[in-house]
């Protein structure tokens, strides 16, 4: 390579740079910063309010003479299976991009993320479309062990 060539190739490569940083100030202006607090304070009270409900709701039940075990495998169920639903109606993610972590709680946000992956692939059919993708982003132990539990759950709670 020649001396020429050289100086030419360093030359392109500080325009890049230059480039790249005035894309990225141009970028900057454009780009909303988050709100952290304000996200976190959604965040709190959101997130309790669903343990509130779903600790209400576990009172009312044992209040009616169900035994607190029980009462809270089927608050577990219904925070499962509510997430579910709304994911399956598309109206988690609203409420996701509103009230940020707070719905999220451990078992809400994993129930989302199995039926959302399934719930992009339900035009190509319940096995090869939702059921494949609902085994292969879950991962089928997870599946299974999940769905199982749930059935079991529901006899033991009528057998018992």
């Amino acid at each position: 390579m020649s001396k020429n060539s050289k100086v030419v190739e360093e030359q392109k490569k500080a325009e890049q740079k230059q480039q790249a940083k005035a894309y990225e100030k141009y970028v900057k202006k454009f780009t909303p910063s988050p709100k952290y607090f304000t996200n976190s304070v959604k965040a709190f009270f959101i997130g309790g309010a669903i343990c509130v409900a779903a600790s209400y709701t576990q009172e009312m039940l044992m209040a009616g003479g169900m035994d607190k075990t029980k009462a809270g495998s089927i608050v577990t169920v219904l925070l499962i299976c509510t997430a579910q639903l709304l994911t399956g109606f598309g109206w988690f993610d609203t409420i996701a991009k509103f009230a940020g972590a707070g719905v999220i709680v451990p078992i809400t946000g994993f129930a989302n993320s199995m039926v959302a992956p399934a719930m992009e692939f339900k035009k190509e059919g319940p096995i090869l479309g939702a059921g494949a993708k609902l085994f292969t982003l879950a991962g089928p132990v997870l599946v299974w062990g999940i769905s199982l539990s749930v059935v079991i759950g529901i006899i033991t709670f009528w057998i018992t």
